[in-house]
């Protein structure tokens, strides 16, 4: 959280944009005084501020469809930084700010979702971390030592253990395994459900 100060928001955001992928700011581009983020994020890249055409016709189709006037508050919410492109706003017409890889969202939930929804298909995204969830019917205890040795022998699978009560059946656990390459967690996931009914056999055989 930073507060409506010109310093810490310049600062913060030098700070975080060089380090991250994406900084993602929201609220403070509203009509008032004290919404100066636009400013800050201008001052942050050394960029002027000043209204933009493609904003400003925005936001006149938007008063003219619900009989509002345009006035110098209003107006405030169409200077953008130079450079900068717009993110639509479906809800409230004035739109958000993308430059360089700080995306400005607008501080109202409803139109911060809508925001989001326009910037997320356009976002660059790492590879995806799959995810397969085995049922055990054994106990935590039981399967530990085994589940051990399989991580270990599927250095790329990462291999978590939740125990949970089944109220019929008694102590349970679910096998969660995650990996970013597909052919790998499916080994994975087979040498787990191996293990799990050699486990079960071990126990009703003997039980």
């Amino acid at each position: 959280m930073v507060g409506d100060e010109e310093g810490p928001i310049v600062e913060a955001l030098n700070a975080l944009r060089h380090r991250y992928t994406y900084v993602f700011t929201t609220g403070g581009i509203g009509p008032t005084h004290d919404d100066i983020t636009a400013d800050c994020v201008a001052k942050a890249f050394g960029v002027p501020i000043d209204v933009d055409p493609r904003a400003l016709a925005i936001l006149q189709e938007r008063l003219r469809a619900t009989g509002a006037e345009m006035n110098e508050a209003r107006l405030r919410m169409t200077r953008i930084p130079k450079g900068a492109d717009l993110v639509i706003n479906k809800v409230s017409g004035a739109p958000g700010i993308w430059i360089g890889n700080v995306i400005v969202m607008a501080g109202v939930p409803t139109i911060m979702q809508a925001m989001l929804d326009e910037v997320a298909p356009k976002l660059k995204t790492g590879v995806r971390m799959l995810s397969q969830t085995l049922r055990a019917d054994a106990r935590e205890g039981d399967i530990g030592t085994q589940l051990g040795e399989i991580a270990k022998a599927n250095p790329e699978v990462a291999i978590g253990s939740y125990p949970f009560f089944d109220p019929q059946h008694g102590p349970n656990t679910n096998v969660v395994l995650r990996a970013r390459d597909a052919r790998k967690l499916a080994l994975a996931a087979r040498a787990v459900e191996e293990m799990l009914e050699r486990v079960r056999g071990a126990q009703s055989s003997g039980g």
